[in-house]
């Protein structure tokens, strides 16, 4: 599409001007306005379809998680159920379970029991659908020399098929729910929230991967996908959350979820059901007879940070 390079104001001036008649001086030809508009409408729509490029237009269109209708779920869960099928070539579920009532989600973690073995580490990864190139990993384990409890001190780096080392002890650190979350306050477009039941989520499809959330969280609990996630098709867990463990892309944050495609159908995150010493712990704080809620009331608990006011959900405590 081009312009008349005769006439176009901004180009060559017109006969009018040519004369001086300045009434009609900037003025441009009807014929001239048509063609403009027409290439301007042009220009927005073709930058409008590079930008939904990488995705389907109803991936494009859909709504934000929370104002979706029960009907707009349903049908992003069939079409996001189909592609993932198609793409992995397995039989998917993409659950939508919300909370339950009466219920608000908590973490203790024995540190007395902890050896370090990372299982909890690899059992996240495999139901979690994480990507392992570029690897990404929602819990990292610390190691401590005994009597020292100075995060800067501490390792990620040892051999787990040397645990437990003497002189030393361990503690897992991974996302802490917290009740006074600075990673939600961040986000300009509220892709990221608190649900009822403590869960801290991301609605994938509407993080603009500007990572604000992740460096507001001073716990590190957050990753961000700077590469098309690699699962192998024969690792991958079909059996999903549309707030969990769905299937992500590049350019989104992630993080842990207490396994809520788990939690929220009566069963254990997979870091607990998975811990050789019973180091890990799980339940509803709402509940005074709760295992967690008896942990919290009898032993020596505390909380990662706890100056900061992020009041976690996710509590570490001596078991003598």
């Amino acid at each position: 599409m081009q312009y008349d390079d005769t006439t176009d104001s901004g180009h060559f001036p017109t006969d009018a001007q040519q004369d001086g008649d300045n009434s009609s001086s900037g003025a441009l030809r009807s014929g001239d306005l048509i063609q403009r508009r027409t290439f301007l409408r042009g220009a927005a729509t073709i930058l409008g379809m590079l930008a939904v490029s990488a995705c389907s237009w109803e991936e494009f269109a859909q709504n934000q998680f929370q104002r979706m209708t029960k009907e707009d779920i349903e049908q992003t869960i069939e079409r996001l159920r189909n592609e993932y099928s198609k793409k992995y070539g397995k039989e998917f579920v993409v659950g939508a379970e919300g909370p339950i009532d009466n219920t608000l989600f908590g973490y203790a973690l024995d540190i007395q029991r902890c050896i370090g073995c990372r299982r909890c580490v690899y059992a996240c990864v495999e139901e979690n659908n994480q990507s392992r190139d570029p690897q990404i990993q929602y819990i990292r384990v610390l190691r401590f020399r005994d009597g020292d409890m100075d995060l800067e001190h501490s390792t990620i780096y040892y051999d787990p098929d040397e645990v437990p080392e003497k002189g030393y002890y361990y503690m897992p650190v991974q996302c802490q729910h917290c009740a006074n979350p600075p990673c939600t306050k961040v986000c300009p477009v509220r892709a990221t929230w608190t649900e009822p039941d403590g869960i801290v989520v991301v609605d994938y499809n509407w993080c603009i991967g500007c990572r604000y959330c992740m460096a507001a969280c001073p716990y590190m609990g957050r990753w961000f996908n700077f590469a098309d996630p690699v699962i192998p098709p024969d690792q991958i867990n079909p059996v999903t959350h549309y707030l969990g463990n769905r299937p992500r892309m590049r350019n989104v944050v992630e993080k842990c979820t207490f396994c809520i495609q788990k939690v929220r159908v009566g069963k254990y995150p997979a870091c607990v059901e998975v811990c050789p010493v019973g180091a890990r712990k799980f339940g509803n704080l709402l509940d005074p007879d709760s295992e967690i809620s008896r942990i919290i009331r009898t032993k020596r608990v505390f909380r990662l940070k706890s100056e900061l006011n992020t009041q976690p959900k996710f509590y570490y405590f001596f078991a003598t």
